[in-house]
């Protein structure tokens, strides 16, 4: 079976936020297969392409080889953003962008073991350098603290459950295996698998993805330059979620605790919010790209 092309999504709405000018700096957190960064240099904009997954880096290397040295590439993960335009003096920068979904190029590899359509081994790391594997996790963590990750991570009520029958059902050695674990365990309920949950939760303790993008929104109002542009894909809650509070902090001068009678915190804003209700595809975009359905979008202007 050929490997589904990746399709990036909310591209234009991405690219009018991002207001990419000719020869404005502009960095791609999360280059991927492309989509965006292809988009920012048609318009002659300067790319920073940062992607934690080598094999993405591989492939936009090849695709942006006509652009030359308007397209740099890094393969380092983004919670080192402020070290990686320091060293290369792309700062300061006209926009920023976060796509936070997991590619095609990943799902489909079926050494990678992101999916359960395919029977991989328990990886789900984004980087071959990374020292945790989902297998370690699946295999070695106490039960309670998998239960505790299955539903932080994948907010699945039933993770107690879960945690349970993988324990019981131990060593597990491929994704089909832990697949058929989850569905055992809690059954089959509606159109989606059972196990999508926990193979979220696990994907995202594997590669610290919360921790890490945490840090680079702090650091990205650091390197963007008076009404520059912080554009956010996010494509689950607990994303959305901690990127809508970073921008509604700092887009707050004050964030003492409610009732506080005079300002003790001396926060002051460093974003303006571009976007106060979230965007999110058009029904003609899910139609023709179903991946997109649960990306939400988020914009912010540096002040």
């Amino acid at each position: 079976m050929m490997p589904q092309a990746h399709i990036p999504v909310l591209l234009n709405e991405a690219i009018e936020a991002l207001q990419v000018e000719p020869g404005g700096r502009y960095v791609d957190c999360t280059v991927g297969e492309g989509g965006h960064a292809a988009a920012i240099l048609e318009k002659g904009g300067q790319l920073l392409g940062i992607d934690i997954d080598p094999q993405a880096i591989e492939v936009a290397r090849a695709r942006f080889l006509p652009y030359g040295e308007m397209a740099i590439l890094i393969n380092k993960s983004f919670e080192d953003l402020e070290q990686i335009c320091s060293e290369l003096g792309f700062h300061p920068v006209c926009g920023i962008l976060f796509d936070l979904g997991v590619s095609s190029l990943q799902l489909t590899n079926t050494r990678r073991g992101f999916s359960f359509q395919y029977d991989a081994p328990l990886n789900m790391r984004f980087s071959p350098s990374g020292e945790l594997t989902a297998a370690a996790i699946v295999n070695t963590f106490p039960e309670e603290e998998l239960a505790h990750i299955i539903g932080m991570y994948g907010e699945e009520h039933r993770s107690r459950q879960i945690a349970r029958s993988i324990v019981a059902n131990r060593p597990l050695s491929t994704t089909l295996e832990l697949a058929t674990v989850v569905r055992r365990a809690v059954g089959l309920r509606g159109k989606i698998h059972p196990a999508t949950k926990t193979f979220q939760a696990l994907r995202i303790a594997v590669n610290q993805e919360l921790e890490r993008l945490k840090s680079a929104l702090k650091q990205a109002v650091h390197i963007l330059d008076l009404r520059g542009r912080l554009v956010v894909l996010s494509f689950h809650s607990l994303e959305d979620r901690l990127v809508k509070e970073h921008l509604r902090r700092e887009s707050q001068d004050c964030i003492c605790p409610p009732g506080t009678p005079v300002c003790v915190c001396g926060h002051k804003a460093t974003l303006k919010l571009v976007t106060k209700k979230v965007i999110t595809p058009s029904p003609a975009e899910i139609l023709a790209n179903p991946r997109s359905r649960s990306a939400k979008m988020r914009v912010a202007e540096r002040i």
